[in-house]
């Protein structure tokens, strides 16, 4: 007995797994590899062997089903793909051929331009030669003055010899001139009529220095108007020509430029309190100075108080701007000496002409009021 004999019986009592394709024994119950129960299923398959009808059934595993399944998907995409730009370029193409059926086609007609060809001058047509029978006496020279040419006209006409010799009764065929026209006039400038002619007018000689332009800005008339009553047809004008000055048609003179007249400045105030000379005694401690308001002021106008003390040797003075009509002398400024001093004080009203509060600028915008004085003294002992 060979070993092949000794295999099969092992062979035959053994089973395949139907789930995972392990083989297993005969009297397993249970698969090794993925726990399926034997029995159950080989019941299962006997009773499909026995229902089926002969038809061979396919095993996939789960890899396999799911390469199948992107495949038939990428086959569906493909196929949708394909049938949606079909349709896209079916109805692009079905739009183009609507808007081209309806757009209209321009038909251009070209059309000749007609040549303008230049109208021919009209020439002169030379007359035909007429014949002459030469009388007794007669030379080329008279037979030229006659009919208004040339003896060598007559000559070239006959084929005379140089010296025209005719004799008596010779027929020549006589040459008429070729008339030339006359050349066009120019036009000349024609006169305004009398009743429209200016009769205020100032005869001039042009001199070497002079152009129309130059004439008109003296005498302040148009160029225009001094070429048309003179009857020029340009604006030269020649050295000794004799040329009328239409002063009818003279342009106004302007007047002075009108200048802005400043506002006249305020005038001086006047001084009311105190009274000039006045006498102040040693008990007085403050003094006001008061005078009468010279108009409503604007906000940059104020009034500026000047004193000064006449008496003292440096020359005392005090500046103050206020905008009230009235002022309060300070007792600083009071003397210092029992000498009394003769105070001296003025107003007027003075303008700003900056912005600068810290430090202001002033401008006199009026009179300096009349000065007033008064005599104040002090207290105090005399060294």
């Amino acid at each position: 007995m060979n070993k092949k004999s000794l295999d099969e019986p092992s062979l035959k009592k053994s089973n395949i797994c139907p789930v995972c394709g392990t083989r297993v024994s005969e009297n397993a119950s249970r698969c090794l590899v993925c726990g399926t129960q034997l029995n159950a299923v080989s019941s299962n398959a006997k009773n499909r062997s026995l229902d089926s009808s002969g038809l061979p059934e396919i095993h996939l595993r789960l890899p396999g089903m799911i390469v199948l399944t992107l495949v038939f998907l990428a086959l569906v995409a493909t196929i949708v793909a394909l049938l949606v730009t079909s349709k896209l370029s079916a109805s692009a193409e079905n739009d183009q051929a609507v808007k081209e059926s309806q757009t209209p086609t321009a038909t251009i007609t070209l059309t000749a331009t007609p040549t303008l060809t230049n109208t021919p001058e009209p020439t002169w047509t030379p007359l035909p030669p007429v014949s002459h029978v030469v009388g007794p006496g007669q030379q080329c020279l008279h037979v030229a003055l006659q009919y208004n040419t040339s003896v060598q006209a007559i000559i070239l006409e006959n084929k005379l010899d140089a010296n025209c010799t005719v004799s008596e009764g010779q027929v020549l065929m006589v040459p008429l001139p070729t008339y030339t026209p006359s050349p066009v006039p120019s036009a000349t400038p024609e006169l305004l009529p009398e009743e429209e002619r200016c009769t205020n007018v100032m005869p001039i000689t042009v001199s070497a220095s002079d152009t129309l332009s130059s004439l008109a800005a003296n005498y302040s008339v148009t160029m225009r108007d001094i070429m048309e009553h003179n009857g020029m047809s340009n604006d030269i004008v020649r050295v000794g020509q004799a040329l009328e000055i239409p002063l009818c048609y003279r342009l106004p003179t302007p007047g002075p430029t009108p200048t802005a007249t400043p506002v006249p400045p305020y005038p001086g105030p006047n001084l009311l309190l105190p009274r000039s000379g006045a006498y102040f005694p040693p008990g007085e401690e403050g003094l006001t100075l008061q005078w009468a308001s010279v108009a409503d002021l604007y906000p940059n106008e104020l009034y500026r108080v000047v004193v000064k003390d006449l008496t003292s040797t440096d020359e005392r003075s005090l500046v103050e701007y206020v905008a009230d009509t009235k002022f309060i002398l300070p007792s600083s400024f009071r003397p210092a000496d029992a000498t009394p001093h003769i105070i001296q004080w003025t107003v007027s009203v003075a303008r700003r002409i900056n912005n600068d509060p810290a430090n202001p600028i002033y401008e006199e915008a009026g009179v300096q009021s009349d000065p007033r004085v008064f005599i104040w003294s002090s207290a105090g002992t005399q060294p």
